[in-house]
């Protein structure tokens, strides 16, 4: 199977509906399974990896029902209905849930698929082990067995490489029996990710007292998680692919659900993309009467720009192809962590060089300079959803075919691309048939 791309020759144009924030969802379902209660959470979200947060949480136990776009959350105590915890294919589900399988009733084994095997979480599960859950993983990967026993806290060190290590500790400390302190070594990347983390903690009554620089975490023991309710803002990361699309093409397109024209007027860790898209020249205003941001223009040159990756990792894919459409030499630093997602992400847009696009590394940076019209090929998505996605939209502005495999990646994040991008005039198409 693979995913077929054709060129567009004229204007994108149309409606694209923005989903909800997978980063807010994830965070708030877990945080509403932990407090007593119900909490309602608006904006449903339908990605695969939100899919998979859900159903651990109700095989932990949770009940949680829809009314409208509404998830209807009843949390308190985890009562495991079965012995295994299936997190499918979701980094997020498996670090946050790994630590807090430790207060449920009965021992887990918290498992997923095989290239989940080859995410970095030993130094989780070291960090987890400091701060007293009972845990063994023989080989530093899931399956990971939990026993049931509430943490002592402690003092614990851990790199800053991944957030979501961060995020994971930060989620279980409060309902340890004593404080823990997490303190960060090396580089902290991806800051505003915990940042949401402990906001959104704030929200259900858990509190983390910050150091200025985020390398040092205080939390206290014995706190209760409170029922919330939370309406979950636009997704800035499935809204990069419209927005990408927009600025490669002539274009007339209106963003519905997403407001925001700058990071200044939205909750979300990628909001940094708006500003990175001004900077490169795409202009983009809210709609008078519906106030949803449109994108409109006969053509623009996009400008290069230089990038720090540690804060936005998620975003290399999409900028990657804007920068191929620049004019000069893009720099893209601090990428080095990028390549421990679903992929090793950098080597996967370098595939723009069989393109006929100019991509090469330069130590810890991704230089991209860009090129005029490229052509299709045959490209690999390493079943990376951003992959998939920001190659499919690399490929809108290729001579001929751009053919991609693992075609149905993009339902882990953004399960409405394809249908969304055809909508617009972006034709693309799932086929069976090796071509």
């Amino acid at each position: 199977m693979r995913l077929l791309v054709k060129q567009v020759t004229g204007r994108v144009a149309g409606d694209l509906i923005i989903p909800s924030s997978k980063y807010h969802a994830h965070r708030a379902l877990i945080l509403a399974a932990l407090a007593p209660g119900l909490s309602r959470i608006a904006g449903l979200s339908d990605a695969g990896h939100v899919r998979h947060t859900i159903a651990a949480l109700r095989a932990l136990g949770t009940e949680i029902t829809t009314e409208g776009d509404v998830f209807l959350v009843r949390g308190g105590q985890l009562r495991p209905s079965r012995r295994e915890i299936w997190v499918g294919s979701s980094g997020t589900t498996l670090y946050f849930l790994t630590g807090l399988a430790s207060l449920a009733s009965a021992p887990v084994l918290i498992t997923g698929q095989k290239y989940l095997q080859r995410r970095p979480i030993t130094p989780l599960l070291a960090a987890l082990s400091d701060l007293g859950v009972q845990l063994s993983s023989p080989t530093g990967a899931p399956p990971v067995q939990v026993r049931p026993s509430r943490p002592s806290g402690g003092r614990v060190t851990i790199a800053g490489t991944l957030s979501q290590w961060i995020s994971g500790l930060l989620l279980l400390a409060p309902f340890a029996t004593g404080p823990s302190v997490i303190e960060v070594e090396g580089p902290l990347n991806e800051r505003g990710y915990i940042d949401l983390t402990i906001a959104m903690m704030a929200r259900f009554g858990l509190h983390v007292a910050v150091s200025p620089d985020g390398l040092r975490y205080e939390i206290e023991p014995g706190q209760q998680a409170v029922p919330a309710s939370i309406t979950l803002p636009p997704d800035i990361g499935a809204a990069a692919f419209g927005l990408a699309a927009a600025a490669l093409h002539p274009a007339d397109v209106r963003l519905v659900g997403l407001t925001a024209s700058s990071s200044a007027q939205v909750d979300h860790p990628e909001a940094a993309l708006l500003d990175i898209l001004a900077r490169m020249g795409l202009s983009v205003s809210a709609e008078a009467g519906s106030g949803f941001v449109r994108v409109r223009h006969d053509g623009i040159r996009l400008a290069p720009v230089e990038v720090n990756c540690s804060s936005v990792p998620d975003m290399l894919p999409v900028l990657s192809v804007l920068a191929s459409a620049a004019s000069g030499t893009s720099v893209l630093s601090d990428v080095a962590h990028v390549r421990l997602k679903e992929s090793d992400r950098v080597s996967a847009m370098m595939q723009i060089n069989r393109m006929g696009g100019h991509a090469e590394l330069a130590g810890d940076r991704l230089l991209v300079t860009g090129t005029g019209v490229l052509h299709g090929a045959d490209l690999s998505s390493y079943n990376d959803h951003r992959v998939l996605m920001a190659l499919a939209i690399a490929g809108s502005r290729a001579e001929g075919e751009t053919r991609l495999t693992y075609p149905n990646a993009y339902r882990i994040s953004y399960p409405r691309f394809l249908q969304e991008m055809n909508a617009i005039g972006i034709e693309m198409a799932v086929s069976r048939a090796d071509r």
